[in-house]
């Protein structure tokens, strides 16, 4: 993998635990005496300078309460990975909330479809 690309899927992969601390209401600090490292060590991945390993992956999940693969899926450019992320997004909603998310989303893909 080129290193660009190896770069920005830290990035991407250090937001997705980023989002997923902040969903769980944690601060670094907690994070990293869970994991039994320094915050800094924490911050260093969730801004993309370091990648963490599949152990260190599987750590974040387990103090998030999901799927080592939910980090991944919230990283991919995938249209299937991103189908996953939407639905587990409107999952967490109102039926009422999630039929209007619907309409935005029908209605921003048939105006960017036309560009």
């Amino acid at each position: 993998m080129p290193k660009s690309e190896e770069t920005n899927l830290a990035k991407v992969v250090g937001l997705a635990i980023a989002r997923q601390r902040m969903l769980c209401e944690l601060t670094q600090e907690q994070v990293a005496e869970r994991l039994g490292i320094g915050g800094e060590a924490v911050s260093r991945i969730e801004r993309g300078i370091v990648m963490p390993n599949i152990e260190r992956l599987m750590q974040f999940a387990e103090i998030f309460g999901c799927d080592a693969a939910d980090l991944l899926t919230q990283a991919s450019h995938r249209p299937e990975d991103q189908a996953v992320r939407i639905s587990q997004m409107l999952n967490q909603l109102t039926p009422a909330d999630r039929q209007l998310v619907l309409e935005m989303i029908e209605r921003l893909t048939q105006r960017l479809s036309q560009d």
